[in-house]
């Protein structure tokens, strides 16, 4: 175009931001600045208008001005284990406290064992046994020499103790003591009897000894284990000393540590495995730290399928976009492994979600995807709301688990959460969801359109230089970008606006790039951007092709020539998936006396919407308005859109529907040449449509199949003028004088165009001019009402009643 002084894109600098919108982006900047309870922020537009790259591009700009966040770990509770703690560090210093216990473990299974097989503590433990030892010894020999000195002997047999008559040192036999004297055997018996209650004291203080000594293992073990554990733990305790929960929980691991010294010990590890052994097997994963949010400079974004674009850490507050906000994926989870038929749980089992993630810093989530997940959204608003993570299970809510779970520490939240949608979604969610409008109080609104103007048109080029090197494309030339700017106009339907759905245009760019490396260009031409769009409607045009075909061949009857009453081109807009496309449809009219009835066949048979039955209700007022003033109005119309096998709405065929019902009423044949289409108010002013770029290009390539004569067109209202951005080959074809395009203002306008009959005003006595359109309906509706007259009257001249 040349009202641009560069010659590629390449020449260009960047776009300061999103083009056209600047209203949307400062609603982002006060969001973010606001640190308030509820000042989540709701970024609504269309699909493909950028907001989600705009909005990171602003947050990228700000994000290191904000502090980095804390690292987050869930450790073990020693005193309740069903109640995960939750700590936080500094950022970067989570994995130090990992890495620190994890080392201090090992260098104490290491350092216990030896300790343990040193001499010095087996010299400690065998005093202990000793002393037992000694203990139990003394007591039975006293007993034993005891009962000797009354002929009685102290047996260890391997059922226990017991005493023996003895004679000379030998053990009676039993023959030989039942051969003593009945009151020598009794004397025995009952020396034996005391003995036994001696031996039974014994016993009894035997626990008491064995006690004892346990204590005192004990304490040996724990004076051992403190000191060996102290050694080890004091660097740790000293590297986070200014964190009193970390330091608290480290003095807790210290005295478990003290306490449960035995599972460094291969002999006792097995008591601290439980009835199910431990999960996974390892005892020790009592003590590990479980990360869940590392901030660290050396931490990678966490590509895990719910944040498949990971997050930002810009030296300062992360960026997390969620991409699958399942309530999992947003609140964290706790997962089961399974043991001998179970399904076991622990603290190091906890998983993340993109809040914990996101806290301190923005979080970006799809709305539409988001609301599509059980429990997501209820999850999401309870932390916003509250102001702090809460794991709980999905299963919880629906009663499906019956386990028993975990109930982890809640974790502070300070995240802004940033939904993206579209108007609809976002004004039902405002209407229909009271907590809605406390919980997201900042809406950025994203246009997509801007005015069309040669300030607009050098942003739209810096915007395109941008996408250029951001999507690594060739530049485009300065023709290149007018075209391109002519196809946003398009897309925006409008001449004087720009689209704003850099989706659009940024595909548009694309498919261009590739047909001009296609041609070993060193920049995107205007041939390459027209062949980018001529193949995207190639590719989806079959539908049309299909459509023009059955004109063509007459299976869908479309006069393009000739003169016919009562029969007039309207059109309408096909749309199926990406494709649009104008198509002409025969709107006929038939007229008659009667009661004042105008009948809509489509919504007699229930094919006409609420919209199309409107247009029909209107332009019968504009009848009884326009016409028969002072008479009854004395006609019965119909009108139907021929050969429509589905539902009609829409007003935009009230125009040609009232032009056939004028050319039928007064008998004058409507030119096939035209087409037209428009919505009517009841004043007759004809009023603005959309799709007028695909209605003129659907009643144009049906003219061009058959052959061009020079006399065919197609009539717009005046206020879509400004909307056209027709096809090239459309208005070579206007510019040659083989195609015309009209606008018409009113009613008055359309059906002279169409009929080459005036229609005429009325004058100051209420009469239209002789010869015009307008006095013949005139006529023919006082004849209708006169006849109707006529109708009424009984033989004997009387009005019937």
């Amino acid at each position: 175009m040349s009202q641009f002084e560069f010659t590629t894109t390449a020449e260009l600098s960047d776009a300061m931001g999103l083009v056209g919108q600047d209203r949307a982006l400062e609603a982002i900047r006060f969001g973010t600045r606001m640190d308030k309870s509820g000042y989540n922020i709701f970024a609504l537009g269309p699909h493909g208008a950028g907001m989600r790259d705009g909005v990171i591009r602003h947050l990228q700009s700000i994000v290191g001005k904000r502090p980095v966040p804390g690292d987050w770990v869930y450790v073990n509770n020693f005193t309740d284990p069903n109640k995960p703690v939750a700590l936080e560090t500094a950022a970067g210093r989570a994995e130090a406290l990992r890495s620190g216990v994890a080392d201090l473990i090992q260098d104490l299974r290491g350092s216990i064992p030896a300790i343990l097989e040193s001499e010095e503590y087996k010299k400690r433990l065998a005093a202990i046994d000793a002393n037992y030892t000694q203990h139990q010894g003394q007591a039975f020999e006293a007993l034993r020499i005891k009962a000797e000195a009354k002929n009685v002997t102290l047996l260890s047999t391997p059922s226990g103790f017991a005493f023996a008559p003895q004679r000379e040192g030998e053990v009676m036999k039993p023959e030989a003591f039942n051969d003593l004297p009945e009151d020598e055997r009794e004397k025995i018996k009952d020396t034996i009897g005391e003995l036994e209650q001696e031996l039974a004291s014994i016993f009894q203080h035997v626990p008491g000894w064995e006690k004892e000594r346990r204590t005192q293992v004990h304490e040996l073990n724990r004076e051992v284990a403190t000191n060996a554990v102290g050694r080890s733990i004091h660097d740790l305790t000293s590297m986070f000393e200014g964190n009193e929960k970390v330091a608290a929980w480290l003095r807790e691991l210290e005295a478990d540590l003290v306490e449960n010294i035995g599972l460094f010990t291969a002999d006792d590890r097995e008591q601290f495995a439980g009835p199910m052994g431990p999960i996974g097997g390892d005892v020790f994963r009592r003590y590990t730290v479980n990360v869940i949010v590392n901030n660290g400079p050396d931490a990678a974004p966490e590509p895990t399928a719910g944040n498949s674009n990971g997050g930002f850490i810009g030296g300062g507050a992360p960026i997390i976009t969620e991409e699958h906000p399942a309530f999992a994926n947003l609140i964290g989870r706790v997962e089961h492994m399974s043991n001998m038929g179970a399904l076991v749980t622990d603290f190091s089992l906890i998983k993340a979600g993109s809040l914990h993630r996101a806290n301190g810093g923005y979080l970006l989530i799809d709305a539409l995807r988001l609301l599509r997940e059980p429990l997501a959204w209820d999850g999401l608003k309870r932390a916003l709301r509250t102001r702090r993570i809460v794991l709980e299970a999905p299963g919880d809510y629906l009663s499906l688990v019956s386990t028993v779970a975990l109930e982890p520490d809640p974790i502070p939240l300070d995240t802004k959460v940033i939904l993206f949608g579209d108007r609809l979604l976002y004004y039902m969610l405002a209407e229909n969801d009271p907590e809605f409008s406390d919980l997201f109080k900042v809406s950025a609104d994203f246009d997509d359109q801007i005015d069309r103007d040669g300030d607009t048109d050098l942003l739209y080029a810096e915007m395109i230089a941008t996408l250029c090197r951001e999507n690594d494309l060739l530049p485009l030339t300065a023709a290149a970008v007018g075209r391109v700017i002519e196809e946003s106009s398009r897309f925006a339907e409008d001449a004087e606006k720009l689209s704003l759905e850099v989706g659009s245009i940024t595909d548009l760019m694309q498919e261009a790039d590739l047909y001009a490396r296609d041609d070993a260009a060193d920049a995107v031409d205007v041939p390459h951007v027209q062949q980018a769009i001529d193949e995207r409607v190639h590719r989806a045009d079959r539908l049309r092709e299909r459509s023009l075909e059955s004109i063509t061949r007459e299976v869908v009857m479309i006069d393009t020539e000739g003169f016919v009453a009562g029969q007039v081109n309207g059109l309408s807009v096909l749309s199926l998936g990406q494709v649009s496309f104008g198509r002409p449809t025969r709107i006929t009219a038939r007229t008659r006396m009667g009661k004042g009835n105008v009948v809509d066949i489509e919504r007699e048979v229930d094919l006409g919407g609420a919209l199309h039955s409107k247009g029909v209700l209107i332009l019968t007022g504009f009848l009884s308005a326009h016409f028969a003033i002072n008479i009854p109005l004395s006609l019965t119309a119909t009108l139907v859109f021929e050969q429509s096998y589905g539902g009609v709405d829409g007003d935009s065929a009230s125009v040609a529907e009232l032009v056939a019902l004028l050319s039928s009423l007064a008998e004058v044949p409507i030119n096939q040449g035209f087409a037209v289409t428009g919505s009517l108010n009841q004043l007759g002013q004809v009023q603005p449509i959309g799709g007028v770029n695909e209605k003129v290009e659907g009643f144009f390539d049906i003219c061009m199949r058959r052959g061009l004569t020079g006399e065919q067109g197609v009539i717009i209202p005046a206020a879509n003028v400004k909307h056209l951005m027709l096809r090239r080959d459309v208005v070579d074809a206007v510019e040659r004088g083989m195609f015309s395009v009209f606008a018409a203002e009113t009613i008055e306008d359309a059906v002279t165009i169409m009929t080459g009959v005036h229609a005429g005003q009325r004058d100051e006595g209420g009469d239209f001019p002789s010869g015009s359109l307008f006095e013949r309906i005139d006529h023919r509706l006082l004849e209708f009402a006169e006849a109707q007259v006529a109708f009424g009257k009984d033989d004997s001249g009387e009005t019937a009643s």
